[in-house]
């Protein structure tokens, strides 16, 4: 079970847009993120590269936690937004819900809840 502490920690740093240093502190080393019902993702050093990349992409990004951040034993629900300035000079703004299954002070597996039409670059 994650400390208070540590999920603010980790709020934190993604609200400081250090998404991919997030996951390097936060995550196992086989952790899985899965978007809505599609395929995980799964190795923590896969995740951060991704991550990386998709950061590469972005001229200027916005992430806020909408609060409350609920916590129950191992489990962790957080509600986003986030909008990203693309480099391509599109943007796109995104709410989603995310479920994390925590391991002690680290996050083992992640799944992410949101409507895909928000990802139309505007």
């Amino acid at each position: 079970m994650p400390k208070l502490e540590t999920v603010e920690q980790f709020i934190s740093m993604v609200e400081a847009n250090e998404h991919d240093k997030a996951i390097e502190r936060f995550y196992t080393e086989d952790a899985s993120m899965q978007e809505n019902q599609a395929e995980p993702r799964v190795g923590r050093d896969f995740l951060v590269a991704n991550e990386k990349n998709v950061l590469l992409r972005v001229k200027s990004l916005v992430s806020k936690c909408i609060r409350p951040v609920f916590i129950n034993g191992d489990f962790v629900v957080i509600q986003w937004y986030f909008k990203f300035e693309w480099k391509d000079g599109t943007s796109t703004e995104i709410e989603e819900m995310t479920h994390q299954n925590w391991e002690g002070e680290l996050i083992k597996k992640e799944q992410f809840f949101y409507d895909p039409k928000q990802f139309i670059p505007v």
